[in-house]
């Protein structure tokens, strides 16, 4: 075995949210820690565009009142929410005989959302962690747990630590990592067929000089069974600025002929729901979370969300390797406070099991980052496929842009 490159307590692989919460709870209980990240910006599939008003959220969009951890977390880090616009009827699709408006909105329910964008909360606590905690552009490759000792081997170095936190969606960690001793059977099997959050499914955000729908009674939601996209909301800003309509769908219900398809097949089904005044979008941003390397697997099928926070994530592998993902939290998996939750109950059983100190605390405590320190994603945010579709003349141009949740 060779010689690492730098030792630590722990390494954290993943900054999304659930490993930025559990790097930050094991800095706090004493640990010397590394966060490693694949993708050269933090935040995993909550990530976000940021407009002149506000956020555009490409993957994590909402969170609920009864989310405490998001809610103190938003206090603590100065990070200002909003309630989801609903006011409005809504629009239902049956596939067979056109859309029909719908008295309210039994669609949306009562939820907030983030007044920068989801992505400002992993980027405001990366932006709170010590200089050198956190290492980005570093997919781990494989792992080895010999004894006491467990090796980590980046694609460009290793590292060696005596616990490692598994922040990945588990399917992604048992196809892309290597692991020594290989993982048990039963593990392998149950990762397998523990689906990606949002890994299946695309996201387009359609942008309009002001909301539309609003001024002729509809909320912006809609349910569509004749596709390709399902599921409609109002993704407008505080004030109905930027003014916005999203919608998901399933990958596997559109063809895969590039962004610039789902795009124009996005405008195309807004307009035959919304009518002639969706047919002017100034942007369209799509982000398919499938073609995502380091967020879908590539051969995931028969997986389902009925494992989600099965007893078997909350075992260490070889007992040295903790799960940390939204997938393995024993509460509110698929969403941010399920993330939080799996990356504080990691740092927990970490800390209690090298009988440092207890974190009882219920809130996490931030430090102010030092100022002129830039925000820990690349200069400009990237789309790894997404496009922006924008139309300040009358001829539409589609191009790349470059914006996990």
């Amino acid at each position: 075995m060779t010689s690492p490159d730098a030792s630590y307590d722990v390494v954290v692989i993943g900054a999304g949210l659930a490993g930025l919460v559990a790097t930050y709870e094991l800095l706090h209980a004493g640990h010397k820690v590394l966060c490693v990240e694949a993708r050269d910006r933090v935040g995993g599939r909550a990530f976000s565009i940021n407009s002149a008003e506000a956020g555009i959220d490409l993957g994590a969009t909402w969170f609920w009142e009864n989310e405490l951890r998001v809610r103190s977390m938003l206090e603590t880090l100065g990070l200002a929410s909003f309630p989801q616009s609903l006011a409005g009827d809504a629009l239902f699709d049956t596939g067979q005989d056109g859309s029909r408006r719908l008295h309210g909105n039994p669609v949306g329910s009562p939820s907030l959302r983030f007044e920068r964008g989801a992505h400002s909360l992993p980027i405001e606590l990366a932006r709170r962690l010590p200089e050198g905690s956190l290492a980005l552009n570093e997919p781990v490759e494989a792992i080895t747990v010999d004894g006491d000792d467990v090796q980590i081997r980046t694609h460009r170095r290793e590292l060696s630590a005596q616990r490692v936190v598994l922040a990945v969606p588990p399917a992604l960690a048992a196809e892309s990592i290597e692991f020594v001793p290989v993982l048990p059977h039963d593990l392998k099997e149950l990762c397998k067929r523990t689906s990606v959050w949002m890994g299946g499914m695309i996201k387009a955000v359609a942008v309009y000089p002001g909301p539309f729908w609003r001024r002729i009674g509809l909320s912006g939601s809609a349910i569509s069974h004749s596709g390709p996209f399902r599921e409609f909301h109002d993704h407008s800003g505080p004030g109905g600025e930027p003014a916005a309509i999203f919608g998901f769908a399933p990958c596997a219900g559109l063809p895969r002929q590039g962004t610039n398809a789902i795009a124009h097949a996005f405008n195309d089904q807004l307009v035959r729901l919304f009518g002639a005044d969706a047919s002017n979008p100034t942007e369209i941003h799509v982000m398919d979370w499938s073609a995502e390397p380091y967020t879908q697997p590539r051969n995931q099928e028969d997986a389902g969300t009925s494992s989600y926070g099965n007893p078997l994530f909350q075992q260490p592998i070889h007992n040295r390797v903790h799960w940390a993902s939204t997938e393995t939290a024993t509460a509110y998996a698929g969403h941010l406070e399920g993330a939080a939750i799996a990356g504080r109950s990691a740092a927990q059983a970490i800390t209690i099991s090298r009988d440092t100190r207890s974190m009882t605390s219920p809130e996490m405590r931030f430090h102010t980052p030092p100022t002129g320190i830039p925000s820990p994603e690349v200069s400009a945010p990237k789309l790894n496929r997404g496009i922006s579709w924008r139309t300040p003349q009358p001829d539409v141009r589609l191009g790349c842009n470059f914006a996990s949740e």
